[in-house]
């Protein structure tokens, strides 16, 4: 572009025309940098040329990628002066550009205007939809699409995929998948990468089947990206499969591919849920080598990965080290201090965010009560709990209530956590019960058992968790008879305790020994 530029500027003005202007801009819009194709644009006018229909969607979408959304506007109305805004590709453009910039509203407007929709025209709000977080009104826009008997092509194929991923709707997926196929679209890079993607979202049981296909796909790739190993290693740190997710991401440096800090954090993830510390020092090595100290997701992950594997100092050093600290940092250095029992201070944390002026959201408020149930916090759980509804309008969820019900239960206050149960602002799920059903179990109290177990069977029948519960608190109140009833319950609906296990991590490498195994070579 730089040798493209000076070849324009020797060029006469007397001599230029609407052609050779539209050339620049247009190399600017796919090449970069986009701002310069607003630049030129503005010399064009200023020079006394008019821009024709061929000038309008390059500059058009230089100001979508640039958010900008002031220029894109003032582009808009000279659309309008030079009567192009029933042009089909100007629209596209303009549809396209609103939604890169958050304006659905705007976006609709211009697209409700287009009298003969095509198939770009009709990717391009579908795009936005999705883009915007908007997944229900991509999938509509998509079925009135197919409805008017407009074909999809590969991109709106590419930009439904993360609707279903997100929504887990597997079989469209499938569906989508097939078109694909028919298409024969099937071996491109962007739509092979949104498969991945998809599938290994679309987590719908426990035998990773989804997975599977995603790697099959990545698998049978003859040429992959950054995006094609993000992908999968995302596919593998969703289904909570950390150490092939490690696996992979130490065979894509073997393999010399670059990675960005959208790989860290999945694979900073990925060793949090292994609970690899020397994977994860190994990984921040690679994070501070890449110079992304100062990246927020990076440092958030990683304060994460160093709790849940029990290192709250270099948790509290990554921490220190921030620039900048948002809520979401805040919330993972609460959280950090609860999950490994330093209660009074997570509550001291929370406190000093508070004073910074940072305002907490519902994790936060999840984070705090974690600390007050780890801590045996009951009456500062208490005031946390009423102050998040009163002085932050946060409507408790499930899991704001669970931490309550488990706080309570802990400290012995189990009629208390029965009727906050029966009081709770959301339908309560089998975890919720199943934490009074585990304090029955500490504190011995049957006739209490009996009655949360009524609800705890009822919402979850197929967890073996509570069977094993309701067994040996019959075995402790010495009726051997109801708690060898309950074993056999799950002896006759196939239900099997889960092995516990322990991990054990040398030179990188995880290795699992599940309870009385002895298949391990060494």
């Amino acid at each position: 572009m730089f040798y493209a530029r000076n070849m324009f500027e020797e060029i006469p003005l007397r001599d230029r025309d609407v052609f050779i202007w539209n050339t620049l801009i247009r190399g600017y819009s796919d090449k970069g940098p986009c701002k310069e194709a607003i630049v030129v644009y503005k010399k064009m006018h200023e020079n006394g040329f008019l821009p024709d229909h061929y000038t309008f969607p390059f500059v058009i979408r230089s100001c979508g990628v640039i958010s900008g959304l002031r220029e894109g506007r003032e582009v808009h109305c000279n659309v309008i002066k030079h009567g192009f805004e029933l042009n089909g590709f100007v629209q596209s453009s303009l549809v396209a550009m609103y939604s890169r910039n958050g304006e659905m509203s705007s976006s609709e407007l211009v697209f409700e205007d287009i009298v003969e929709k095509d198939v770009v025209t009709w990717t391009s709000s579908i795009a936005g939809y999705v883009q915007n977080g908007w997944f229900m009104e991509g999938l509509d826009g998509f079925r009135r699409m197919v409805a008017s008997g407009i074909h999809p092509n590969m991109v709106t194929l590419v930009s439904v995929l993360p609707a279903c991923a997100v929504l887990i709707l597997l079989s469209l997926g499938e569906i989508i998948h097939g078109t694909g196929v028919k298409l024969g679209v099937d071996s491109h890079l962007s739509f092979i990468n949104a498969l991945i993607s998809m599938y290994g979202k679309c987590r719908v049981d426990d035998n990773n089947e989804n997975v599977n296909r995603a790697r099959s796909l990545f698998d049978g790739m003859v040429v992959r990206d950054m995006v094609s190993w993000n992908a999968m290693i995302a596919a593998y740190e969703q289904n909570k499969l950390g150490p092939e997710a490690i696996k992979l991401f130490q065979r894509m440096l073997y393999e010399n591919v670059d990675f960005d800090y959208i790989t860290l954090v999945s694979v900073i993830s990925a060793c949090a849920q292994s609970g690899g510390f020397n994977n994860g020092e190994w990984v921040h090595h690679l994070v501070t080598s890449k110079r992304l100290e100062n990246n927020l997701s990076v440092t958030n992950a990683l304060i994460d990965m160093y709790a849940k594997c029990g290192s709250i100092d270099m948790a509290r050093d990554v921490f220190h080290r921030l620039p900048e600290r948002t809520v979401v940092s805040w919330t993972a250095m609460i959280y950090a201090c609860a999950v490994n029992g330093h209660g009074y201070d997570a509550l001291e944390m929370f406190s000093r965010m508070l004073q910074e002026k940072v305002k907490p959201n519902s994790f936060t408020f999840i984070a705090v009560l974690t600390a007050c149930k780890h801590s045996g916090l009951v009456a500062e759980g208490r005031k946390y709990y009423e102050g998040m509804k009163r002085d932050y309008s946060i409507v408790p969820s499930v899991e704001h209530c669970a931490c309550m019900v488990d706080l309570l239960s802990r400290a012995g206050l189990l009629t208390e956590a029965y009727e906050f149960i029966e009081k709770m602002p959301v339908e309560p799920d089998a975890g919720v019960w199943g934490a009074l059903l585990s304090a029955c179990s500490i504190y011995e109290n049957v006739e209490m058992a009996e009655r949360v177990a009524e609800h705890v069977f009822k919402l979850d029948p197929k967890n073996e968790m509570y069977y094993v519960l309701m067994s040996k608190i019959y075995a402790q109140a010495g009726t051997p008879e109801k708690a060898a009833r309950f074993r056999t319950l799950m002896k006759d609906r196939d239900l099997k305790k889960t092995p516990g296990y322990s991990s054990v991590e040398m030179y990188l490498r995880s290795h699992t020994f599940p309870s009385g195994s002895q298949s391990h070579p060494s």
